[in-house]
């Protein structure tokens, strides 16, 4: 059941527009547009009706707000409103709402409007998500990623919770294509993907293909040295494939990891700390490949073995 959003400083009006809608949709209400802004942030919604006129902060200033934000800016929001005048419709449109409901309620009218934009955003968000996974592996493909890691660094640096990113990277793959060609190495890329992306499934967790035989994943919460070890399991978990190699190479396909944890300040750009876990993972295959190097909070290299 797709959830709606209703910030109505009325709870008449909301009560209203809930018993209009509550058989078909899961209905949260909040009746002022701070209490609203933080249900948005959650993300679990597909369309918001926001009433015009509010004390304090009216809806116009909270749909601007709800665009800014990363995490709000593509749920679409119907304004509610009492006033009439092409201006008011006017402002709201070039605000970024995607239509009007006007009070007292038609029933059938907020029905069908509210139904139409539900569809047109699980349409989007259907192609949104295919245009957002890697075709070979089925896990998040890099232009995910650039969105993801973004509102994974906001969030952290929110939450004030440790932040850890990795990169992947299966050992001497090139060898691999030589030796047993392309689609045995796309069938490698995909075990290999898989096996990460199953041990790697909170929702504080996220794992992509960064690209070719190249993955990332960022970890929230976990302490680094919780991340380091449960990267070396993950580590272990592609060991234990046997996938065999060449053998002039190495018995298995194995991956080299290098990671980073650090509790992130506002001031400092994410992409330092994925250079550092690039670094680490050079360093990785430095030592000997088939391991993880890890930096922890206080930037002190950790070696696998």
């Amino acid at each position: 059941m797709e959830k709606i959003l209703i910030i109505d400083d009325s709870p008449v009006q909301a009560n209203i527009l809930k018993s209009i809608l509550k058989d078909e949709y899961a209905i949260t209400t909040a009746h002022t547009a701070e209490e609203g802004l933080q249900f948005a942030k959650t993300g679990e919604f597909s369309l918001i009706l926001l009433d015009i006129i509010m004390p304090q902060v009216d809806g116009f200033m909270l749909l601007k707000t709800l665009q800014e934000e990363i995490v709000t800016q593509h749920i679409p929001v119907i304004l509610i409103t009492s006033l009439s005048g092409i201006q008011n419709e006017e402002r709201g449109l070039t605000l970024g709402a995607v239509d009007y409901i006007t009070k007292p309620y038609n029933p059938p009218i907020v029905r069908a409007r509210v139904h139409t934009h539900i569809k047109l955003f699980q349409y989007r968000t259907q192609i949104e998500r295919e245009a957002m996974v890697d075709q070979l592996t089925g896990v998040a493909n890099r232009r995910r990623y650039d969105m993801s890691s973004v509102k994974k660094w906001q969030e952290a640096i929110r939450l004030r919770v440790p932040f850890s990113v990795c990169m992947f990277d299966i050992d001497k793959f090139k060898v691999y294509n030589d030796t047993f060609g392309h689609p045995a190495g796309d069938k490698v890329i995909a075990a290999v993907a898989g096996a990460a992306a199953s041990m790697l499934r909170r929702n504080t967790d996220f794992f992509a293909r960064y690209g070719g035989e190249e993955f990332v994943a960022i970890i929230l919460g976990n302490s680094a040295e919780s991340a380091f070890q449960h990267l070396i399991q993950i580590r272990k978990s592609v060991e234990s494939l046997q996938i065999p190699h060449n053998p002039e190479v190495s018995q298995w396909v194995t991956v080299s990891i290098g990671g980073v944890t650090v509790l992130p300040q506002l001031e400092t750009p994410y992409d330092t700390y994925l250079k550092i876990a690039d670094t680490m993972l050079y360093d990785a295959k430095r030592y000997g490949r088939n391991q993880v190097v890890w930096s922890s909070e206080k930037m002190e290299q950790w070696r696998e073995r």
